[in-house]
């Protein structure tokens, strides 16, 4: 059996490295900080654990990236989209100007 290690296989390995590495420290860090902690949100107090408070945390930059990411990728589909249009527009302009006939050709 012939195992053939390509990029999406180790970026699979990668992945799941980097989710096992953050479930570790996770655990870790849950099982040496079992205190409560009051989070002030300025319009209210909320009275939580601190790894649930720093999970919170995480889990909201980790969203904010994700559509930080995904405003990007889109304007960079539309950009693609536009583009696209104007060159199928300077396409077809150039294959009408070829069959033109030649006027000056003395």
């Amino acid at each position: 059996m012939d195992i053939t290690w390509d990029s999406r296989m180790l970026k699979k390995i990668a992945v799941l490295l980097i989710f096992l590495v953050i479930l570790i420290t996770m655990l870790v860090f849950t099982r040496l900080n079992p205190g409560l902690i009051t989070v002030d949100l300025a319009f209210a107090s909320v009275e939580t654990s601190m790894p649930v408070a720093f999970t919170v945390t995480f889990v909201a930059g980790w969203v904010f990236g994700i559509l930080c990411g995904a405003a990007f990728v889109l304007r960079l589909i539309n950009e693609r989209r536009q583009l696209r249009r104007s060159l199928q527009l300077s396409e077809s302009e150039v294959s009408s100007l070829r069959s033109l006939p030649l006027s000056d050709a003395d």
